[in-house]
């Protein structure tokens, strides 16, 4: 049981960014980590829908995206002369 709950925190920090919080009131700090937990939920819940780990998962994702934005960009750059 006390390797899941070190797994959980783990998986927690490294995935959903909960520890990069720079927000100074508590109410903030709790929707930055109640967000965090919602975002490896959704994560673990899909992972094991597909068979893969939270972070091949995550990789997959963010491995997408960039594909699609190098393809297709959302922001256009604008030159400045």
């Amino acid at each position: 049981m006390r390797w899941k709950i070190e797994q959980f925190h783990r998986e927690f920090k490294q995935l959903t960014g909960a520890e990069k919080c720079q927000c100074r009131r508590g109410r903030m700090q709790r929707n930055h980590i109640a967000c965090a937990v919602l975002v490896w939920d959704c994560l673990a819940a899909q992972a094991r829908q597909v068979g893969k780990t939270l972070y091949q998962l995550k990789r997959e994702m963010l491995s997408n995206y960039l594909r699609a934005e190098l393809r297709s960009p959302a922001v256009r750059m604008v030159l400045v002369a």
